[in-house]
């Protein structure tokens, strides 16, 4: 067995990262956030503080798997824990995340992976820090790139959508890879909208890479979906914020 990741001394004074943003990575690579309750969500946005912790570990013959124990210290005194697990679905598969609120669930989708049950548990408390953890890299796939960048352009219903320099330039891309980051003011806005927000990365001949960042709502007048797209995730999640203002 194999520990993954380096672990790092705890120094809470100088962490690079506020529960916020720790919240906010790690949802944006779990492929189930989605599912997570808007009551967790909301208590985790005011913590004050947070801790991660690897709480298990099995790597054989090429398949692995971790867990992790996510703590966020809320203003009343209390704690919300967050489970996340970490697997490759394949021996040489990119590794995949999933998050959950209850310590069953967790047990329930790690027995899915047909792993041995029996894999030593263990704690570090207070070493494991989260960003620590590199940033996963994209996982491109070649599937009429080019084509998609094209289609995702001409659908982008917003004034300041990207150019022509910007569609001459994916015209080249030779693969891509779309994923949904976590994130959105729906919360604040009114009862029934709904919001997304999708990263599109593309590689280009020379391995430079390019994303663009989708914002799909409802926030029109008549309810009707809506695309939007724009060069940075702080100008989309910025125009988020700025509708789900209007309509709140």
């Amino acid at each position: 067995m194999s520990v993954p990741y380096e672990t790092a001394a705890y120094e809470p004074a100088e962490s690079p990262e506020s529960p916020e943003e720790h919240l906010a990575r790690l949802l944006g690579r779990a492929l189930n956030s989605f599912e997570l309750p808007d009551e967790v969500i909301r208590q985790l946005d005011c913590a004050l503080a947070h801790d991660s912790s690897l709480h298990s570990a099995y790597h054989s013959a090429g398949r692995h798997r971790e867990t992790y124990r996510h703590t966020w210290l809320l203003a009343d005194g209390s704690a919300v824990t967050l489970w996340e697990l970490v697997h490759n679905p394949a021996p040489g598969e990119a590794p995949e995340h999933e998050v959950y609120v209850e310590e069953e669930e967790l047990q329930a989708a790690t027995a899915r992976l047909g792993l041995p049950p029996d894999a030593p548990e263990f704690e570090l408390p207070a070493l494991m820090r989260l960003w620590a953890i590199p940033e996963p890299r994209h996982v491109f796939a070649s599937d009429d790139s080019a084509d998609h960048a094209r289609r995702l352009l001409r659908r982008a219903e917003n004034p300041d959508r990207p150019g022509a320099e910007t569609a001459a330039l994916l015209a080249t891309a030779t693969a891509h890879e779309i994923t949904q980051a976590f994130g959105h003011p729906g919360r604040a806005g009114r009862v029934g909208l709904s919001y997304a927000l999708y990263e599109h990365a593309f590689l280009l001949p020379d391995a430079s890479e390019v994303s663009l960042w989708e914002v799909e709502h409802t926030a029109t007048p008549d309810g009707r979906h809506m695309c939007e797209v724009y060069m940075s995730e702080d100008a989309a999640r910025d125009a988020m914020e700025r509708r789900a203002a209007r309509q709140g």
